[in-house]
């Protein structure tokens, strides 16, 4: 047998002597691992689920979150979950109130049957949190690693900011004295022809408009008798009034209000113009003869999301004071809310579809959102372009309006103008105008202040108030959202434009253009769209609730009063007015083209 060589030999010995070093080192690598874990701090229980995929996890967290948690600083934020309810089954349902049951009950159920293991975590880890059920979501308070953690989770879609935003409210002219003896109605609700409407006997009975502003003086002589709190003797707040300011500092209202207050007069003045009068000649409003309830969604014009969603949140289902939403009950939703309020990005709002969910369930349950357009204009675009623009006035399901020089068929130059791009709809906005210039209304400064303002804020009530008459007047139309919205753009008096495109009608500066209430309660039902219930007639008809009144005392009460107060001989009607109405009419005005449904589609 022959013997290997030297340099075999010594080419064996240096292989297993490698072997032997490579085995020393993993082991010793092993041991230093082990004991640098053991070595490390505990840590509470929202962070013991870090992901490895750290990049995932940053794209469902929001820009604003992440700059707000940087450097240990703490944020709020939406914990928004994959699991959104699916609302179609609302459109097949003729009613208000059935409409409005399966909505709360839909939301309610998906949020309380997928929200409990998160909650869970936050309770055993201290985190503040307020849950919401209009759209599927948590507002937390936390930090970087609360975040991220919260996003690991499958069932989270997306983590979303909370900042504050500063609605640029319009500031008031001098206050003005009571006058002994007022001579006439306000002009914008002439140009409208309300009181044409009125002396038919509608002047808005048994429907409900809510305000979700800066809250309401509701003592106001021009407010109080319309308040669905008041029965003439006695107040009752509850499903009445809800205030969304929680953590303000030095706000004249405090927090958590448990009364009707308003902190700056912006939200007295905008229901004023829907609902007001004090029974001895300031005839502000567009609807006396309806109900206002309302709710406080900005602190001195400081709004937040959360704010806003739990305003809508209230409107869909109203609870008691110091209740939660488990207690709403929504027989007691307003028919139609007025808003004028913003979110825009250049303030921080980068939410994803949370607003646009919560605007969409109103009208899935048969509430119309009536909201400015903003005061971003004259540029076209600037309704999703301006420095103060955002949602909701660019949403199919926001009824948007843009404000006139009073008086006249002229657009205000700050009305902001569409189309809307921001979504790659190219939609045109507004849907239509109103007067929005020296419009005098309610004031917070006393019972009998009344102050003259100007923005597209004043327009929208204006608008609400229409809507209003047209379901007093034609209850069919009642609650059937793009059904009401047709008959209001069809009656509207066309005014071209091409600045912002083609001359309509609409068009992106007055949408089908100014408001004719008297023609739409006058002029046959469209019938763009099939509707669940008859259609109406060109005929009005008698006011008749559909559903329940919440407090039978304050709403006969307050039908006496505004019918007293309202005596078609005391409302002239001026030549002006009467002009406009004939060349309104006289212009044929085609049928509306079919607009997004109020009802979301399914969402995953």
């Amino acid at each position: 047998m022959k013997k290997k060589s030297v340099s075999q030999s010594a080419f064996f010995k240096l292989r297993v002597l490698l072997g032997v070093l490579l085995c020393f080192a993993g082991v010793t690598i092993a041991l230093l691992a082990l004991g640098k874990a053991s070595a490390q701090p505990r840590i509470s229980a929202v962070q013991t689920n870090r992901p490895w995929n750290g990049f995932a996890v940053a794209t469902k967290i929001a820009p604003w979150v992440m700059e707000h948690t940087a450097n240990g600083q703490q944020a709020e934020f939406f914990v928004v979950l994959s699991d959104q309810a699916d609302l179609s089954g609302a459109a097949s349902l003729p009613t208000k109130a059935e409409k409005g049951r399966y909505v709360y009950t839909t939301l309610l159920t998906k949020a309380q049957s997928t929200q409990e293991p998160i909650l869970q975590l936050l309770r055993d880890s201290g985190i503040e949190y307020q849950p919401f059920y209009i759209v599927n979501a948590i507002l937390v308070k936390g930090s970087r690693e609360l975040a991220d953690t919260l996003a690991a989770r499958p069932d989270v879609a997306r983590v979303e900011g909370n900042p504050v935003i500063h609605n640029d409210l319009p500031q008031p002219g001098a206050a003005e004295e009571t006058p002994s003896v007022p001579t006439t109605i306000e002009p914008g609700i002439q140009y409208t022809h309300a009181p044409q409407v009125w002396a038919l006997g509608f002047t808005g009975q048994n429907i409900v408009i809510a305000g979700a502003d800066t809250g309401v003086r509701w003592t106001h002589n021009a407010l109080k008798p319309h308040y669905r709190g008041w029965d003439g003797q006695n107040a009752n707040h509850n499903y009445n009034w809800h205030d969304s300011i929680h953590n303000s500092t030095g706000n004249p209202c405090g927090n958590d209000s448990l009364q009707p207050c308003d902190d700056f007069g912006h939200g007295s003045h905008t229901i004023g113009t829907a609902i007001g009068d004090d029974g001895m000649g300031n005839q502000v409003g567009m609807a006396p003869g309806a109900k206002w309830i309302g709710c406080r969604n900005m602190d001195n014009g400081n709004g937040t999301p959360a704010r806003y969603i739990e305003c809508m949140e209230w409107f869909l289902a109203p609870y008691p004071l110091n209740c939660t939403t488990s207690e709403g009950d929504p027989t007691k939703a307003p028919d139609i809310t007025t808003n004028s309020w913003g979110c825009p990005p250049s303030e921080g709002c980068t939410m994803g579809n949370e607003l646009q969910a919560a605007v969409e369930a109103q009208a899935a349950a048969g509430i119309q959102m009536v909201v400015a357009a903003g005061n971003d204009g004259p540029s076209c675009g600037s309704i999703d372009h301006g420095g103060q623009a955002g949602p909701p006035s660019f949403y199919a399901a926001s009824y948007t309006v843009g404000a006139l020089v009073n008086g006249t068929d002229s657009i205000a130059s700050f009305s902001s103008r569409g189309p809307v791009t921001i979504d790659g709809s190219n939609r045109t906005k507004p849907d239509i105008t109103a007067p929005g210039t020296s419009v005098r209304s309610a004031w917070r400064g006393s019972d009998t202040d009344y102050r003259s303002i100007q923005g597209t804020s004043m327009a929208t009530p204006h608008i609400a108030g229409a809507m209003a008459l047209l379901w007093c007047a034609l209850p069919s139309l009642r609650n059937q959202i793009t059904l009401s919205r047709d008959a209001l753009n069809n009656a509207a008096v066309h005014i071209g434009s091409t600045a912002c495109g083609t001359a309509g009608p609409p068009n992106n500066v007055y949408g089908w253009g100014r408001i004719d209430i008297a023609a739409a309660v006058g002029m046959p039902s469209p019938t763009a769209t099939p509707s669940p219930t008859p259609t109406a007639t060109g005929t009005p008809s008698a006011c008749a609730p559909s559903t329940p009144s919440p407090t039978a005392t304050a709403t006969a009460t307050a039908t006496a009063t505004a019918t007293a107060s309202v005596t078609p001989s005391d409302t002239p009607t001026p030549t002006a007015t009467a002009t406009a109405t004939a060349t309104g009419s006289s212009t044929p005005r085609p049928t509306p083209t079919p607009r997004h449904r109020p009802t979301p589609p399914p969402r995953s």
